[in-house]
């Protein structure tokens, strides 16, 4: 695990000791847009038009911001137009590798690179920074479009539309600000939250992260009983970025990153939403819990330092959710 410094492997993690304890993210490098037209978007630059089969994801379906851009390619129809490959579960000394020694990674079915930072260092051979997935590649240029999964999800939410036929709105013009405030609350202490709690080195960073991460937990729980989806009766953006980090959350989050003061499944309302949406069409095939499982306790060594992988609960997101029951508003 590292991160590239002027094009070079630097085989180093994270570091807490400037920040009392706490995880910081790092923000996304490349914010160009893929447009109906090329046209620029609202950051980058342009020349990215929504063309079949000219882009390709890479992705890891052990990371949440990843599993998002793989959910908006299948409700969107996007199958058939942009590719994808998978990198292995096990993020090592390395970074993300192309191995294909486990089921379901694929290796670079378009450079034929071996790790993933080479795909970066492709596109800009003295790049510095974190090298995260998802990374939206553009066949045509040799370059990469977008590694900002909140970005690239709002591009499939619309660009391809003329192309695909389908014009399902998940980010509706009368809805973007208050799903603009959801976003930015479940972002901050659920999404990023989990990790605040679980690469925290510190007690005072744990407790500082972990109590917002269940006071969210329990908002939810609240809007949902009166609530179909988030936004009331219409399944929005915000409930695909929230899915992501709850089908985490039992398998993962709760044990591995210490967000233990409740299992999801105790939540009565956000367990039912939680098998509702899992069950919608097209999105339980993009769940890989062999991958979750693998990546999260096997790569993060400074947390399981033996990496041993647990035997976990059977899960069965396929139950009844009732969800039909749910007034909504």
């Amino acid at each position: 695990m590292g991160q590239l410094v002027n094009g070079e492997w630097r085989d180093e993690w994270y570091d807490t000791t400037s920040t009392g304890g706490a995880f910081k993210r790092s923000t996304a490098g490349f914010r160009n847009w893929i447009t109906p037209d090329g046209s620029p978007g609202p950051s980058g630059s342009g020349g990215y038009a929504a063309e079949s089969g000219r882009y390709h994801l890479y992705v890891s379906h052990a990371c949440p911001w990843a599993h998002r851009t793989l959910i908006f390619r299948a409700l969107k129809g996007l199958s058939a137009h942009i590719s994808f490959d998978v990198v292995h579960p096990d993020m090592l000394q390395d970074g993300w590798s192309f191995s294909t020694d486990f089921p379901g990674a694929t290796g670079d079915r378009v450079l034929g690179k071996a790790f993933l930072r080479e795909v970066y260092t492709t596109a800009v051979p003295d790049i510095s920074g974190r090298v995260t997935v998802p990374i939206l590649w553009d066949k045509a240029t040799g370059t990469i479009v977008s590694n900002e999964s909140s970005e690239i999800i709002r591009m499939f939410n619309s660009a391809f539309d003329g192309l695909t036929g389908n014009h399902e709105d998940y980010w509706p013009h009368d809805l973007r600000d208050e799903i603009d405030r959801i976003n930015a609350r479940i972002y901050d202490t659920l999404n990023n939250g989990v990790y605040k709690c679980g690469f925290a080195t510190t007690q005072a960073a744990y407790d500082a992260a972990v109590g917002p991460l269940f006071d969210t937990l329990d908002w939810l729980e609240a809007r949902l009983s009166t609530h179909r989806y988030l936004m009331g009766a219409r399944l929005t953006e915000a409930d695909w970025r929230l899915f992501t980090t709850l089908i985490r959350f039992d398998p993962v989050y709760h044990t591995h990153f210490k967000c233990n003061r409740k299992w999801l499944r105790e939540f009565e309302n956000l367990w039912a939403y939680t098998r509702e949406l899992y069950q919608w069409p097209g999105v339980r095939e993009t769940v890989h819990l062999d991958h979750i499982v693998r990546h999260y306790h096997y790569s993060h060594e400074t947390i399981n330092p033996h990496r041993i992988i647990p035997i976990n609960p059977v899960i069965d997101y396929d139950a009844p959710h009732g969800r039909d029951a749910i007034r909504t508003i």
